[in-house]
């Protein structure tokens, strides 16, 4: 038998569905650039990296010369929402395409209420016959009776758990996601119990009724938005929830936001820093959503009526932004100006949760009712105001690339572009671990095996434009 070259025989020298040469290979998770490297792809599958010195033996149905180009693992987006009811189902369809355009090759749909479409979503981009991202879906948000989110599951009880547990594995949901506008604590505390021992992963919101750590203690793997992980930073947190507690069912309760102002005069850095250090030995992930935060805050003073990207949002989901605009009209200067001053500490949490070892993971919140976070952009700007946060540009790449696949505990597939591993890419123009901006300036996209060229990109934007 003639040897071809090391490691190839004349048996097993065959064609890769593509090969990329000449590539600057960014790996978000040490923070290298290795230059000259050689991808060769089947499927949505990375079967050899090699140097492009090796280009002759890798016969190809398509090549791309990736020279001057910088190629690193497509992003994820650990939080978004397709909803708003039967009658926005094509308008959510219709954003698949924008997550691909801005390199946003997988997401995490956090709760909605037309989950048998995201499911045939899921189905057909996976199988190619959707151009859109790769989808992991919890399916309905869990809450309590008269939930302020259409299509909750209600759980009282805890045979009420049981049932909306055996609903969500029937769909089959990826994972739980649990909201707070109705659920009582005992019902959020029993979720999370029954969920584990069924072996599922759950995050989300959080009663102000429930301490974090009592939660994380259960086993519950992650926490939407940093409201949770900032009470669980207070001095006074034990007394501000039984204060909660003892309120619950008064004429005049305690909510989230009635109780961040003494959140924000008792935080303590210590109990913040051993707080993050217990998070990090549970594998405790956060996803910050620091952009949508930063954008409804701002509602007020800033006219969106000229964003390039509202052509591409159906007019039904646009009219969906109303309701947190008229709610940002609503509130006090002095109330404004309040959660900007706690967002910025919020902020400051991020590196030192990234230190300890939490699990930080990128997400935008983007979808119906949450204004002006466009699919896609939004997660350009979460990684931006990461790195702003304190991160190093690698490490704000690699909370939108290696750390979702760490929440589902499937980085041995996702997260780096090396043999055996999700073909999942993007080519970038410039290089990113210099300049985290060079994450808008996209040449190209390869999802679930198929390569999106710019021009590609931007016929699929012009199928949406509205």
């Amino acid at each position: 038998m003639t040897i071809l070259h090391a490691g190839f025989t004349q048996s097993n020298f065959k064609t890769f569905t593509l090969v990329i040469t000449n590539a600057s290979i960014i790996d978000p998770a040490s923070g290298r650039l290795i230059k000259n490297q050689l991808l060769a792809i089947s499927g949505d599958t990375i079967k050899a990296v090699d140097d492009t010195k090796a280009a002759s033996k890798y016969k190809a149905d398509q090549y791309f010369d990736a020279k001057g180009k910088y190629v690193m693992p497509g992003l994820w987006d650990m939080h978004v929402h397709f909803r708003g009811g039967d009658s926005t189902i094509e308008a959510n369809k219709a954003l698949l395409p924008l997550f691909l355009a801005y390199g946003v090759t997988t997401v995490r749909e956090c709760g909605g209420d037309i989950t048998p479409s995201v499911m045939a979503w899921k189905k057909q981009t996976a199988n190619g016959q959707l151009p859109g991202p790769r989808i992991f879906t919890s399916g309905p948000k869990l809450d309590g009776p008269a939930a302020v989110w259409a299509g909750s599951l209600p759980v009282v009880t805890p045979a009420d758990v049981t049932a909306a547990l055996d609903s969500l594995q029937r769909i089959p949901s990826d994972f739980v996601k649990i909201y707070d506008s109705k659920i009582s604590g005992d019902a959020y505390l029993g979720i999370i119990r029954q969920a584990k021992k069924r072996g599922m992963k759950v995050t989300g919101h959080m009663p102000f009724t429930v301490e974090l750590k009592e939660a994380a203690s259960l086993g519950m793997d992650g926490s939407e938005h940093l409201y949770y992980v900032f009470k669980a930073c207070s001095s006074k947190e034990d007394s501000i929830t039984t204060e909660i507690r003892n309120s619950e069912h008064t004429d005049h309760p305690i909510g989230l936001f009635g109780a961040l102002p003494a959140l924000f005069n008792t935080y303590d850095s210590t109990k913040a820093e051993n707080l993050f250090k217990y998070l990090a030995a549970k594998h405790f992930s956060i996803t910050p959503t620091l952009f949508i935060s930063k954008t409804l805050s701002s509602i007020k003073e800033t006219d969106h009526t000229n964003d390039s990207l509202l052509a591409y949002i159906d007019p039904k989901i646009q009219a969906t932004y109303k309701g947190r605009v008229n709610g940002a009209r609503r509130q006090s200067e002095a109330a404004t100006n309040f959660t900007k001053r706690y967002q910025a500490l919020c902020a400051s949490l991020v590196p030192k949760m990234y230190a300890a070892g939490v699990n930080i993971v990128a997400g935008s919140d983007c979808g119906s009712s949450n204004s002006y976070v466009y699919p896609g952009s939004s997660i350009h700007e979460e990684i931006k105001l990461l790195a702003a946060s304190g991160l190093t540009p690698a490490q704000a790449l690699k909370t939108a690339t290696v750390n979702g696949s760490k929440f589902f505990g499937m980085e041995a597939f996702f997260g780096s572009l090396q043999k055996g591993k999700c073909s999942d890419l993007i080519v970038l123009d410039s290089n990113p671990l210099e300049d985290i901006g060079a994450i808008d300036r996209i040449n190209t996209v390869l999802s679930h095996g198929k390569l999106y060229s710019k021009s590609d990109l931007n016929a699929l934007l012009a199928s949406i434009r509205h």
